[in-house]
């Protein structure tokens, strides 16, 4: 991280117990170091064991970065960018609608096979992760599966979780996948409107599809991080770790000015 970036990411940073006098054992190691490491391989794709040498021991990383997961660390972290990067672009920081979609990846040889599958629509085996992103394009809630599941039936416990992290959503934009049933599901069990924005039959080539576009630019900015690329976690939590990791560091760049721009747009309104 830039200086500028760590002081974007060190005011967001959660405060350890210990540190407020909660008790607790102190860390060991400084936390920007600690998060260094885990942002070079999300973003190098490198095994845990091939750190460089520069970084603490790869046990105490992978320790750390498996910690932050299960203790909702990172979930907080991440959703204090995100509400960063919300006000700068004047938007409130409980979004009211979003855009779900899912993205299938091979996975490597370590991936159990309870845990991966086929799916016959893309062509691949591995695992499938289901986004939901605001109009900004910002994460909000993730969830992977094996790639044969289908997209409505993983949209159930996605929808259920979107629902108790953030109950200001009321519209949520999806592809022909999630239609169906799943439509008066949410509507009658989580009060969400689920519009569907369908592909017209006579339409040839790329077309840019309203609403669809937004997650459709998030699931390019995660294939940036070659972690990603590929699905190399044993564990699916650990994958969805990763998604939020990758979100963290092109918020915090934005947030320190890296690279200006990119998430506003003029004419949507929607907050």
């Amino acid at each position: 991280m830039t200086e500028a970036e760590w002081q974007v990411v060190r005011a967001a940073l959660p405060v350890p117990a210990w540190l407020a006098g909660r008790g607790g054992r102190p860390e060991g190691y400084c936390h920007r170091v600690m998060l260094d490491a885990i942002r070079y391989v999300v973003d190098n794709g490198v095994k845990w064991a091939n750190l460089p040498c520069d970084f603490p021991p790869f046990r105490r990383v992978h320790a750390f970065a498996r910690r932050w997961q299960a203790t909702g660390l990172l979930a907080e972290l991440h959703d204090r960018l995100r509400d960063k990067v919300r006000a700068g672009e004047g938007r409130s920081p409980d979004p009211t609608a979003a855009i779900v979609d899912s993205q299938s990846v091979r996975a490597a040889a370590n991936v159990p096979r309870s845990t991966s599958g086929w799916d016959g629509g893309k062509k691949v085996g591995g695992r499938k992760r289901h986004v939901v992103v605001d109009c900004l394009g910002l994460v909000v809630a993730v969830l992977v599966t094996a790639a044969s599941v289908q997209d409505r039936d993983a949209a159930v416990p996605l929808l259920t979780r979107l629902r108790e992290l953030h109950f200001s959503i009321r519209l949520v934009w999806a592809d022909g996948g999630y239609a169906g049933r799943l439509v008066d599901w949410a509507a009658k069990r989580l009060r969400l409107t689920l519009n569907i924005v369908k592909r017209s039959d006579d339409t040839t080539g790329f077309v840019v599809l309203p609403r669809r576009w937004v997650v459709e630019r998030t699931l390019s900015w995660l294939m940036r991080s070659r972690r990603l690329v590929r699905d190399y976690e044993a564990l699916p939590v650990m994958h969805e770790a990763m998604v939020l990791w990758s979100m963290t560091m092109l918020m915090s760049g934005r947030l320190a000015g890296r690279r200006p721009g990119a998430f506003s747009r003029p004419a949507s309104r929607v907050r």
